[in-house]
């Protein structure tokens, strides 16, 4: 009886030490290994509390592990405390002890959020995470696939202003309005790894951030039929790329042989393109705009896709250690 009340106590209090390999354990201890924790830190160093007065903070490497554990698992800040508080899992990734007196509250997850934001760091957080994939041939900037997708927002106005979000807005997708914001991305099409990011609102053309997409170095590059305009063709044939737009057949007409194959071989390249949103959307649960304004939710975006390629990459990089 003695020996079952003290299972009961160790569940309890978060010390249950079984080690069954979870989906979620296995993802984070993947994670702790292809995610560059030292140089990422180095990145935000300058600008973190130093700790001078007051009381300490809690080290950069900690604060980190929860932002991304937040991106990872569709946390708020509020979620994220309960969260670290219920879990042990999550609490030794964070790298915080069993023993330890206090865990970081809301309001010191949002201030390192606001951190973040104030400086613009999730761009040189994704440009480090692309930097290491590029060091490890991942990356290859041959071919671009660029695509876009909706994203919404809560269009109720029952909250403390009375308003929905100024900076969002609405569009039509075929028969359905859609309000919110949208993600424009330029993808490596050997990899699927995502290489350029832009958010705007929602009733913004995709034709309009075409060249904010593409790194330059491109050899061709494939898009879906919003793209699909005289002065995108234009525009890349003066450069001398190659670009691919699947065709449709005319009302009462059937495509010949030879077009079915190639929209079939731009179909995959395409998919290819898509992936990055499956993964932001199914893997790490992310279909509805968090914050309001388009500049916090672009820069969750940028870290989004950050880590999303790291995990599209992972299992190369732990091959390559």
């Amino acid at each position: 009886m003695a020996a079952m009340i003290t299972t009961v106590q160790q569940t309890e209090l978060g010390l249950n030490l079984s080690t069954k390999r979870t989906r979620k354990r296995e993802f984070l201890a993947q994670m702790e290994r292809v995610v560059p924790w030292a140089q990422l830190e180095a990145l935000i160093a300058p600008y973190a509390p130093q700790g001078l007065r007051g009381r300490p903070p809690f080290p950069l490497g900690t604060m980190l592990r929860i932002h991304f554990m937040q991106q990872w698992f569709n946390y708020s800040d509020a979620a994220m405390e309960e969260a670290l508080h219920d879990i042990p899992l999550l609490r030794r990734f964070a790298g915080l002890d069993a023993g330890t007196d206090t865990l970081p509250d809301e309001t010191t997850i949002l201030n390192f959020r606001h951190l973040l934001q104030t400086h613009r760091l999730s761009a040189r957080l994704f440009a480090e995470v692309n930097g290491l994939l590029a060091e490890k041939g991942l990356l290859l900037r041959e071919g671009t696939s660029v695509d876009a997708t909706l994203i919404a927002a809560p269009p109720s106005t029952k909250n403390r202003d009375g308003q929905r979000d100024p900076e969002m807005t609405q569009t039509k997708k075929g028969n359905q309005w859609y309000f919110g914001m949208k993600a424009h991305i330029g993808v490596d099409d050997a990899s699927g790894l995502v290489h350029s990011v832009v958010g705007t609102t929602a009733k913004v053309s995709d034709m309009s951030q075409f060249g904010e997409l593409l790194h330059g170095d491109e050899v061709r590059v494939s898009a879906d039929r919003g793209y699909d305009y005289p002065q995108i063709h234009a525009q890349l044939e003066e450069s001398l790329i190659e670009d691919w737009v699947a065709r449709k057949a005319k009302p009462g007409k059937s495509l010949d042989a030879w077009t079915r194959n190639l929209n079939r071989a731009i179909a995959k390249l395409r998919a290819i393109g898509e992936h990055p949103f499956r993964i932001l959307k199914r893997q790490f649960g992310y279909t509805k705009v968090r914050y309001r304004g388009l500049e916090k939710n672009t820069a969750q975006l940028v870290t989004l896709f950050a880590l999303g390629n790291l995990y599209q990459a992972r299992r190369a990089l732990l091959a390559t250690g």
